[in-house]
């Protein structure tokens, strides 16, 4: 697409959408942006700019505003071009130099890990977005339009931009309330999640769509005739369910595509709330309602906003469908989310008073962040948004939004964290219970508190379900008990240093410790002691990052004379010996190394060589089948020769592992999950049937050692319904 082209395709979508602005301003955007970005190119080889358009094709399709729009243009020039936040400024006012500053990751910050990489950058977003929405609003457009352009990316970057799609945006897309943008989201994930998965509702779709055509279109005349003949002005329209609704049902009820009957919804959009009630009792009327799926989310929304009453009822034809019935600005919502209520008008920015509460989890979110690791931050950013929802009452009806699991734990610290810090006991609808007792929609909670109670258990941090009672009770930990915090503390590091064959005097080393706690961020270790005894930080991350930086500290070495003769009496006799891709060959330097692609050694493996004719020495497995054949058949015939591994090494090392497992739906995603969780560098994943409801899947990752491939192995085996994790060998 040619400049203008590309200009004319946004221009367009501003113009739909009736939105007054200045589109000179927009233009100087763009064309700000085609030079900024002038000889960048998008992986499909089209210019980067059109990424840019399309970002802001999104935020016009969304009806919102200019600086919205110009923001969106201007989305990457802060992170990809030379351009500054002033330079942004003095173009195009502070309100976008600020936007476009928002939307920008932290690249040039050096982190030890992913998870601390993704949490500040999430958490740098979430502060901007606490000031302005449209921060979040065009981050997410942004990640749309990556995902409807996935097909040019690697399969690695496929699967860990997917996965993080799937936990991370379409969750605040949903949080939000645009689920338009959360369904797409979903499904373009779930299409690199599990391929297979995806397939197999798509074609069930297609081979049934006549029929499903022909039901929803004989249901929406008749609530739309009903509904007239009623005087109830309404509109009537049926949909198929998008594709990740149905796979997720198809994974929690363990069903297959053709246990799936209620694939339609319809929707009842009419002018008023009373016409919702009276709607209701219509459809009831007409089809059989089925007992428990009634929800009115239209007197006790959702806390993104959104309002409807939802009713599954089974029609004359004995299939069930769901019926969504809302009014006109309910549907608004509904489709278009945080955008349908703050479009913006010049110079207004952040949240309409009286909205603040929808926001609220962002300020959890935030306030959590403080007292944990970047590893938990970002497992409670995914919890916290993407866990469904129960509703509770207090006493005196008060409704109290609770995550999916919560316990009266959770209840009690959302009343307040005095009531939960003085809790000593709990009744769910009149019955004494249990603090580990799992909460149910509708229940009624009574917290009984007291002075004298002792405060909060450690073990609420394993009963608490939300990360906002995690992190009240950890506040508690830190305050009234630093003393047993620095012991348990101190405890629980030496122990883990033991497990990894390290000691106290190792870290508390003069030449080492002002190193460790650098490293740590902390100015004592007591202050880390009393952070792993209340838990803010774990003693194994803790320990990970002593040993990362004790590989790195160069001691100075305390020699004697004896020493240094002996020292230098060696560099006569000798000379060390050169690794080549971390292996050391005995009386050879610099020969070609080959790694066998039959059994893929990385180190810490038992390993041997083999001389080959004219391609150097191939390494293998000491438990290698091709090895352990040839030997017999060879003899000691002096081509099979001692390596070892060297001491150090920062090579990455290729190796493949079958896994074995039940076969059903879900299981290719759940395998992406997993090593996405483990930021594994993933080289390539399938998987094929092979009967008796059985499925191999092939996973190629890159690993620094074997410690390191145990830890994916053991991840992989926990999945459900794998029966085997193995290493590949011939």
């Amino acid at each position: 697409m040619d400049p203008e082209e590309c200009w004319k395709s946004l221009e367009d979508k501003i113009l739909a959408g009736n939105i007054a602005m200045d589109m000179g301003r927009v233009r100087a955007a763009y064309e700000y942006a085609v030079k900024l970005h002038e000889g960048q190119k998008r992986r499909d080889g089209s210019p980067y700019v059109t990424h840019c358009v399309a970002t802001a094709e999104i935020i016009a399709e969304q009806g919102l505003d200019e600086d919205s729009i110009v923001s969106a243009l201007l989305h990457d020039v802060i992170e990809d071009t030379p351009a500054t936040h002033d330079d942004v400024k003095r173009q195009f006012g502070a309100t976008v130099a600020d936007i476009v500053e928002g939307v920008t990751k932290l690249t040039r910050v050096q982190y030890t890990s992913h998870e601390e990489e993704q949490a500040e950058n999430l958490r740098k977003m979430l502060i901007a977005m606490a000031k302005d929405i449209r921060v979040i609003l065009i981050k997410i457009a942004d990640r749309l339009h990556n995902m409807r352009t996935m097909d040019y990316q690697s399969g690695e970057k496929q699967l860990i931009k997917s996965a993080e799609t799937m936990e991370i945006y379409a969750p605040i897309a949903h949080r939000l309330g645009m689920q338009k943008i959360k369904w797409e989201l979903e499904d373009r994930s779930l299409y690199y999640l599990d391929r297979e998965g995806y397939k197999e509702i798509t074609d069930a779709l297609s081979t049934r769509m006549d029929t499903l055509r022909v039901f929803m279109d004989k249901v929406e005349k008749q609530i739309q005739k009903r509904m007239d003949d009623e005087g109830i002005d309404a509109t009537v329209y049926g949909r198929i369910k998008h594709i990740y609704s149905i796979y997720r049902k198809m994974f929690a009820q363990q069903l297959d595509i053709n246990g799936i009957f209620d694939l339609c919804a319809f929707r009842v959009i009419v002018d008023s709330i009373p016409d919702c009630y009276n709607a209701l009792g219509m459809i009831h009327d007409m089809y059989k309602p089925v007992p428990g799926r009634f929800k009115d989310y239209v007197s006790t929304p959702k806390p993104n906003g959104y309002q409807s009453v939802h009713t599954t009822v089974i029609g004359s034809e004995g299939i069930p469908f769901e019926v969504q019935i809302r009014t006109w600005d309910m549907h608004l919502t509904a489709e278009y989310g945080v955008a349908a209520h703050w479009k913006y008008k010049s110079g207004e920015q952040g949240v309409k008073e009286g909205d603040e509460e929808k926001f609220a989890w962002v300020r959890r979110l935030l306030e959590a962040q403080q007292e944990t690791d970047a590893t938990e931050f970002v497992h409670d950013l995914k919890i916290d948004m993407f866990a469904d929802e129960v509703f509770v009452f207090t006493p005196s009806g008060d409704v109290i939004n609770l995550p999916a699991g919560a316990t009266p734990i959770d209840f009690a610290y959302a009343i307040h964290s005095g009531v939960g810090n003085a809790m000593v006991g709990a009744s769910v609808n009149g019955r004494i219970v249990t603090f580990d007792h799992v909460l149910q929609n509708g229940d009624i909670v009574e917290v009984r508190t007291s002075k004298s109670a002792p405060g909060p258990s450690r073990d609420w941090l394993q009963l608490a379900k939300s990360s906002s009672a995690r992190t009240k009770i950890k506040q508690w930990f830190k305050k009234e008990k630093r003393e047993e915090n620095v012991q348990r503390g101190r405890e629980m590091f030496d122990a883990e240093l033991r497990r990894n064959g390290l000691t106290m005097a190792d870290v508390m080393d003069e030449d080492v410790l002002p190193h460790i706690l650098k490293k740590l961020s902390v100015p004592s270790m007591d202050e880390l002691y009393a952070a792993i005894g209340y838990g803010g930080q774990t003693a194994v991350r803790s320990v990970n990052r002593v040993k990362d930086e004790l590989a790195h500290i160069k001691r100075p070495e305390k020699k004697t004379v004896l020493d240094k003769i002996n020292e230098q009496a060696e560099k006569r006799v000798s000379r060390p010996q050169k690794a080549v891709h971390g292996i050391l060959v005995e009386g050879l330097d610099n020969c070609l190394i080959k790694f066998s692609k039959c059994c893929t050694p990385v180190p810490g493996d038992d390993i041997v060589g083999f001389i080959t004719r004219g391609n150097g020495v191939s390494i293998h497995r000491t438990d290698c089948q091709n090895y352990l054949r040839q030997r017999l058949s060879t003899g000691a015939d002096g081509r099979w020769i001692e390596v070892s591994w060297a001491d150090h090494t920062t090579d990455l090392y290729i190796t493949t592992l079958r896994i074995l497992a039940k076969e059903r739906s879900g299981l290719i995603m759940d395998i992406a999950t997993a090593l996405n969780a483990l930021n594994a560098k993933v080289r390539s994943l399938s998987a094929r049937d092979v009967g008796n409801d059985q499925s191999t899947a092939a996973v190629t990752v890159e690993v620094r050692d074997l410690a390191e491939l145990k830890v994916i192995i053991n991840r992989l085996a926990a999945i459900r319904g794998v029966i085997e994790v193995r290493r590949a060998s011939s």
